[in-house]
């Protein structure tokens, strides 16, 4: 759709562009969606940062969720993530037993987000990492990629996809250790040091 300028016909000028859903508040946030480590377990890592737009702005109404194998490279096989009352049909939580590997987060009103999960274990050749989706205003479709920790410089040297990207690059990939078993990820969707996105064929 395009706005023309009366005063000068031969003039077209783009129109702003509008987002009309899906409205991913409505119906995709559960209690304890980032609650992924079972309660008290001795692995458990807290991962946090924030999803940022093209022009540095943080978004309050985006998602992250979250995929990971358990501290042995296993990738769980049991449910639990969102669990319903059988009466009402509402979310119930997570028992807070079992691993699923899986959450999903929504940013708060400051673009922030926060997960406690296990730390993951390698599988195959890959460096240990979680598996991240985002869905956001704007996108028309969601983006892949991952979160790799940091301290295991070996296995990230020899990863498949950290070593085809050149050192900046890579570095949108690794989280940052804030200590005592927290880390910091920002997920840039565009611009200076957007995010490595994966497409999957």
């Amino acid at each position: 759709m395009t706005k023309i300028d009366t005063s000068r016909p031969e003039t077209v000028l783009p129109t702003p562009s509008h987002t009309v859903g899906p409205f991913y508040g409505h119906a995709l946030p559960f209690p304890g969606g980032g609650d992924i480590a079972p309660i008290g377990h001795p692995d458990t890592i807290t991962l946090q940062g924030h999803v940022i737009d093209g022009e540095g702005n943080p978004l309050p109404d985006a998602f992250v969720e979250l995929w990971g194998p358990d501290p042995d490279g296993n990738l769980p096989q049991v449910d639990g993530s969102m669990r319903r009352d059988p009466a009402s049909g509402g979310f119930l939580g997570r028992n807070g037993v079992e691993f699923t590997g899986w959450g999903r987060i929504q940013t708060d009103a400051n673009g922030h987000w926060s997960a406690r999960t296990l730390r993951p274990g390698a599988r195959g050749h890959s460096a240990p990492h979680l598996s991240v989706c985002v869905f956001a205003r704007g996108l028309l479709k969601h983006l892949f990629t991952r979160i790799y920790l940091p301290g295991e410089q070996t296995a990230l040297a020899a990863d498949p996809l950290l070593s085809r990207l050149d050192a900046k690059r890579r570095a949108t990939l690794i989280a940052v250790d804030q200590g005592t078993g927290t880390y910091r990820f920002d997920i840039r969707l565009q611009g200076e040091g957007e995010t490595v996105f994966l497409e999957f064929q």
